[in-house]
C-alpha cells in the first residue's frame, strides 16, 4: 500500500506563515512595525537628542561676553605702629570696590558659538547614522526569523508526509506487499527530518533573540507577516559619489571636518589678545579725598612662535586628518555598496533560476521516482531520496532569497527612512 505525497505548496516571500503555537495568537508583526517599535525603544536616540539640545544651549552661552567680575578689598592697611588696623587714620588706607569686564572680540565669540553648533550638527549626523543602523539591523533580524520560520514550515510539512509514509510502509510490510527495507527507509527519513527540525528550531530561536534585542520580548514572539519589495532598490545602476556623500557615516565625518576647521579659525583668532577693562572706587578716611581708578589689562603674547602658532598648526593638522578620514570612508563605503549591489543583482538571478528551473526539475524527478515506486520499478528509499532532494532545493531557494533580501536591506537602509507609515498594522 502506498500513500502518495501531496502536492507541496511553493513557499515564497509573500507566504503568511502558519501559526506554530498558541503563543503566536497575536497579530502579525510586519517589518515596518518592527522598525517603528525599535525606534521607539531606542535610548541611544534619546541620548543623542539630549546631546544636540545641550550643544545648542552651549552655543548660545558661548556667544556672550564673559561675566563681569566684582572686586572689593582694602588697600594699604597699617600693619604696625599706633595706626595699626585703622581704616581711617592713614591717608593711604582705602576701602575699594570695583568691577572688571573682559572684552572678548566678537569674532571669537561667534567662532566659539559656531564650534558648539558644529558639535550639534555632528551629533545630529550621529543620530542619523544610529537611525539608519537601527532600521537596517531590525530589518536583518526580522528577515532572519522570517526565513527561518519559512524553512521550518517547509521541513515540518515534509516530516508530516514522511510519518504518513512510515504508517503506509508498516501496513504494506505487515500484509506482505512491502519490504522491510521500505520501513527502515521511511523511519530513517523521519529521524533525519526531526533532527533537521531541531537544527532549524535552534536557528529560529537565535533569530528571535536577535529580534528581541530591537523590539522587545512580547513583540518578538509574534508571528511575522508582510511581503518584501526586495526586487527593487534605490541603487539600480552605477553607484554615484553624490549619493554616497549623503550616507550618515560620511555626513558624520563631514561634520567633524567642519568642527576641525572651526577650531583652526578659532586658534587663528586667539593670536589676537582679549583686553580687560577695570574700574574701581576707593574710600579713604573722612579727612582725605576718595579715589577712582580705571585700568586696562592686555595679555602679552611674548612667544607666539612656540605657543599660539603651535596651537594653530595642531588644529590645521587635525583638519587634514579629518579630511583624509573622509576620503578613506568614501572609498570604503563605495566598495561596500558596490559589493552589496552585486550580491543583490546576482541573488535576483539565482532566485529566478531556482523558481523557474531547479525547483520544477526537482519536482519532476520526485514525480518520476513516485511513479516508478507505484509501478514496482523502484523502491521507497529512492522515492524518499528524490523527495528529500526536492525539499533541499526549495530550502536552498529560500536561503538564496534570504541572502538577496539581506543585500537589499543593506542597500535600502544606507540612509534612514523618516516616512514610516503611522498605522501600526500597515504592511510594507
Amino acid at each position: 500500500m502506498f500513500i502518495p505525497f501531496p502536492k507541496f505548496r511553493t513557499v515564497a516571500v509573500g507566504l503568511t506563515l502558519t501559526v506554530a503555537s498558541a503563543s503566536w495568537a497575536a497579530d502579525p508583526l510586519t517589518l515596518v512595525e518592527a522598525q517603528r517599535i525599535a525606534i521607539g525603544r531606542s535610548q541611544q536616540l534619546v541620548a543623542q537628542g539630549a546631546l544636540t539640545a545641550a550643544a545648542r544651549e552651549q552655543a548660545i552661552a558661548a556667544g556672550q561676553l564673559p561675566d563681569p567680575v566684582l572686586k572689593f578689598g582694602i588697600d594699604n592697611l597699617p600693619a604696625d605702629g599706633v595706626d595699626r588696623g585703622s581704616l581711617t587714620r592713614d591717608f593711604m588706607t582705602m576701602r575699594r570696590i570695583g568691577v572688571m569686564q573682559e572684552i572678548t572680540r566678537s569674532g571669537k565669540r561667534q567662532l566659539r558659538a559656531e564650534r558648539f553648533e558644529r558639535d550639534a550638527q555632528k551629533v545630529q549626523a550621529q543620530r542619523q547614522l544610529t537611525l539608519a543602523n537601527l532600521q537596517r539591523d531590525t530589518a536583518l533580524a526580522w528577515l532572519e526569523r522570517y526565513y527561518a520560520d519559512a524553512i521550518r514550515e517547509l521541513v515540518r510539512q515534509q516530516a508530516e508526509e514522511t510519518r504518513l509514509q512510515v504508517q503506509a510502509a508498516d501496513t504494506s510490510y505487515s500484509t506482505g506487499r512491502g519490504s522491510q527495507a521500505d520501513v527502515f527507509a521511511a523511519r530513517s527519513a523521519v529521524m533525519q527530518l526531526e533532527d533537521r527540525l531541531s537544527q532549524i528550531d535552534r536557528q529560529s530561536r537565535n533569530a528571535g533573540l536577535m529580534l528581541t534585542r530591537w523590539v522587545g520580548a512580547p513583540d518578538a514572539d509574534r508571528p511575522l507577516s508582510g511581503s518584501l519589495p526586495w526586487h527593487t532598490t534605490p541603487l539600480r545602476g552605477e553607484v554615484s559619489s553624490g549619493h554616497l556623500k549623503q550616507h550618515p557615516d560620511l555626513l558624520l565625518i563631514s561634520a567633524e571636518v567642519d568642527s576641525a576647521e572651526t577650531d583652526a579659525r578659532l586658534a587663528q583668532a586667539n593670536k589676537q589678545s582679549d583686553w580687560a577693562i577695570e574700574a574701581s572706587y576707593a574710600q579713604r578716611g573722612p579727612a582725605y579725598s576718595n579715589m577712582i581708578s580705571i585700568g586696562v589689562s592686555i595679555p602679552l603674547q611674548w612667544d607666539q612662535k612656540n605657543r599660539q602658532n603651535r596651537e594653530l598648526a595642531a588644529k590645521l593638522a587635525l583638519v587634514d586628518e579629518a579630511k583624509a578620514r573622509y576620503e578613506d570612508m568614501l572609498r570604503s563605503r563605495e566598495s561596500e555598496v558596490r559589493g552589496w549591489l552585486n550580491d543583490w543583482q546576482t541573488g535576483k538571478d539565482r532566485v529566478a533560476r531556482y523558481r523557474n528551473e531547479l525547483i520544477p526539475t526537482a519536482r519532476q524527478r520526485t514525480e518520476a521516482a513516485l511513479t516508478s515506486y507505484r509501478t514496482g520499478k523502484g523502491d521507497l528509499a529512492s522515492a524518499l531520496a528524490a523527495r528529500r532532494d526536492e525539499i533541499d532545493t526549495r530550502i536552498q531557494a529560500l536561503t538564496v532569497e534570504m541572502e538577496t533580501a539581506r543585500s537589499w536591506a543593506q542597500l535600502k537602509y544606507l540612509n534612514p527612512e523618516h516616512n514610516l507609515p503611522a498605522h501600526t498594522k500597515e504592511q510594507q
